[in-house]
């Protein structure tokens, strides 16, 4: 019984291949959080396209990693702060699978200062990828899900809990995607449909590896449990998110961040 106390309850549900036979788009899945999303997912069984920006070679590699779980995948290049692109990628998805049943919006950008150092074009290009693309990713995708569609958003614990400066225009964007999954509970609800925002806290991603081995304890002693969190820990969260058994929970803001902000 103590070993099972320690197992997240998502976990504690065998997630077998729930999701055979679902579409899922997964944006800004190249590496980190996002990658890891993708190949959760692919391993539940759905088939799964993924939006980049920068690296071809990287979603390349992804795309033939979740191929490997026996289903299909595609990688499309797109930049989520423009909406041409991204109605572009929801459609290419659509048409190229046939349905569209789970949209996790992962894409984002960190804009990072003190306020006097953040350049209003920086403010304005993090609010586009953060919250513009997210929104226009929904309004494309909802017209084309079945009921049962899962939309989940990746955003910050930044949104509830900033123990230091210099991410007020970060977490000003990410509180934003957390309204907005609050704002479209109801209204995607009414279609069966359930959105949630998936909160992670510091989770070793290749950005925060580049961090000291010193900065590294620091994030670490900040948190409950006494150590950073795993992108594989998140991509868990979200796909029991996207199964059919998690149908009651919407317009949640789910923190996942071994305590950090407790």
């Amino acid at each position: 019984m103590s070993h099972l106390a320690e197992v997240p309850f998502w976990k504690a549900i065998n997630m077998g291949d729930e999701l055979r036979g679902k579409v899922a788009l997964v944006t800004g899945a190249g590496r980190g959080i996002g990658r890891a999303i993708a190949l959760r997912l692919a391993a539940a069984g759905a088939h799964v396209s993924v939006t980049y920006h920068v690296s071809g070679a990287e979603a390349a590699a992804l795309v033939e990693k979740i191929q490997g779980h026996g289903v299909r995948a595609m990688a499309i290049k797109a930049d989520m702060g423009k909406v041409s692109e991204v109605v572009a990628a929801t459609e290419q998805t659509y048409d190229m699978f046939g349905r569209l049943d789970i949209l996790v919006n992962n894409a984002g950008i960190l804009a990072a200062g003190l306020m006097e150092d953040v350049s209003i074009e920086r403010f304005d290009e993090a609010y586009a990828v953060n919250v513009r693309g997210p929104f226009a990713a929904i309004q494309a995708a909802a017209p084309r899900m079945e009921r049962g569609g899962r939309i989940i958003n990746i955003g910050s614990i930044g949104s509830d809990f900033m123990p230091y400066k210099g991410r007020a225009a970060y977490t000003m964007s990410k509180g934003a995607l957390a309204s907005l999954t609050r704002g479209l509970a109801r209204e995607l609800g009414e279609r069966g449909i359930t959105i949630n925002n998936v909160q992670p806290g510091r989770v070793l991603t290749r950005l925060l590896k580049e961090a000291s081995d010193d900065k590294l304890s620091e994030f670490a002693s900040s948190t409950a449990v006494g150590r950073l969190g795993e992108p594989d820990e998140v991509a868990d969260l979200v796909a029991y998110l996207a199964r059919s058994q998690a149908g009651y929970i919407t317009g949640a803001n789910l923190r996942i961040d071994g305590g950090t902000s407790a």
